[in-house]
């Protein structure tokens, strides 16, 4: 199986603890395609790689993917569209964010019938959502 981790980077790495866990949790279940989002080493300027290069690579992994996990915390516009590409694809697409946050989730994602969101208390829980409806 394959995952697609989608989180944000240039919108804030305030997540990326909480990114590293849960890429490292969904290994069990399958090939994580972009482990790179939970690098403390990639901060908010990205990846030293060409925009179009990082599109163009993102949208195959997207294509490749059996499933989408986002974790919609931090509103990031890349994320946003990482999961409207994969809906008109039809890809499987599970949607996580921090309830503690005081940020508010995008009505365009929790709105959204064709995609899962749910939210969690903390990474336990966030575990078992992914757990629940990866398998």
């Amino acid at each position: 199986m394959k995952i697609y981790f989608a989180g944000s980077i240039r919108g804030g790495r305030e997540k990326q603890q909480d990114y590293f866990e849960i890429i490292k949790f969904c290994g069990q279940f399958g090939e994580v395609l972009t482990e790179h989002v939970g690098d403390s080493n990639l901060k908010v300027n990205g990846e030293q790689k060409t925009d179009e290069y990082i599109y163009l690579r993102d949208v195959n992994w997207i294509e490749q993917s059996d499933i989408i996990l986002a974790d919609v915390t931090i509103a990031s516009l890349g994320v946003g569209y990482e999961i409207a590409y994969a809906e008109k694809l039809n890809k499987n697409i599970i949607c996580i964010y921090d309830k503690n946050t005081n940020n508010n989730i995008s009505a365009m994602i929790s709105g959204n019938k064709n995609l899962y969101c749910k939210g969690y208390n903390d990474l336990e829980e966030a575990k078992k959502i992914i757990q629940e409806h990866i398998k």
